[in-house]
């Protein structure tokens, strides 16, 4: 057995992973991505909902996807690799460069892609700060977090493409508006959103270290949002909750082993739950689709948005 909680790192279709086992880990790995992330934000053009800083799950770990850079002069994309435990940095040009992510603090990581950046050409200028945490460490002076045990951050990643795989299955069977199915650095989830079409109030704002009119776009339209995240559980949860959650939400069925949460806000169905089930794909699906009716049916969204 490792670290972990595995059997077998490599092999492990659902591993199980502690978060109060690798809280270090996880907060270091967290800051990364927001650097990487609002390199993101910085080169991509904007879209509503903010879907362009976003990152997305890869056979190998997490990525920005292709970035413009200025002047038309070809295109980046950032990748972290999961398996090699290094950052990556590719140009269409063929010009590329990496570093070992092993050993390396917030700071120490923040300069390091920077410096890559430089060796490949890019400029580009981000606000050195995180968003949505209560301790906000300017990433340069961020030598608190400095953990990265490789066998953990595998684990989450393996997490990732099993919640990736099933919540866009999940996604396939909706017909209106709805989001990719993506890996959001602020609060560090993979999420999808389904959208009613129709204007929502004007959300209260209130995450830490955001302002209020990042809320006020996210959430500017009606929706029911699902993903996964490494809290809300003992190994991390599936989630499910709506904005606007309309009259009884909170009170509408689901399968055995889900519940509502009011800390949260939100439907939760723990990882934990999900890899000792006899059949784990069946089960979040059937999480989904009730936690999306609950919202949809209760709200009276139109027919023509459900699914095909």
């Amino acid at each position: 057995m490792s670290e972990t909680g595995e059997t077998s790192v490599a092999g492990a279709a659902w591993p199980a992973l502690r978060v109060d086992e690798w809280t270090a880990t996880r907060e270091t790995l967290h800051m990364w991505t927001q650097i990487v992330g609002k390199v993101r934000m910085a080169l991509a053009a904007p879209i509503n909902h903010w879907w362009h800083v976003s990152l997305q799950v890869t056979a190998r770990g997490l990525a920005t996807g292709l970035m413009p850079l200025p002047g038309h002069d070809g295109e980046l994309d950032i990748e972290f690799d999961l398996l090699a435990h290094e950052l990556v940095l590719r140009r269409s040009d063929g010009r590329r460069d990496s570093f070992a992510l092993t050993g390396l603090s917030v700071a120490a990581f923040y300069a390091a892609v920077f410096e890559a950046l430089g060796r490949l050409g890019v400029t580009v200028d981000i606000r050195p700060v995180p968003n949505e945490v209560e301790v906000a460490i300017p990433f340069a002076d961020d030598t608190v977090h400095h953990t990265y045990v490789p066998e953990q951050a595998t684990a989450f990643w393996r997490q990732l493409v099993q919640a990736d795989r099933i919540l866009r299955r999940f996604r396939s069977s909706f017909t209106g508006k709805v989001s990719a199915v993506h890996f959001f650095w602020g609060a560090m989830d993979l999420a999808v959103t389904r959208f009613s079409g129709r204007p929502a109030p004007t959300h209260p704002g209130g995450a830490p270290h955001c302002p209020d009119w990042v809320m006020h776009e996210g959430y500017s339209h009606e929706l029911s949002s699902a993903g996964f995240w490494p809290g809300g559980g003992e190994e991390g949860a599936f989630y499910s909750y709506a904005y606007p959650a309309p009259e009884g939400f909170a009170d509408a069925p689901v399968p055995e082993g889900a519940f509502f949460s009011e800390a949260f806000g939100e439907f939760l169905l723990p990882w934990e739950t999900v890899r000792t089930a006899s059949d784990p794909d069946a089960l979040v699906l059937s999480f989904l689709e009730a936690a999306y009716d609950a919202a949809a049916t209760r709200a009276d969204w139109p027919l023509l948005t459900r699914r095909w």
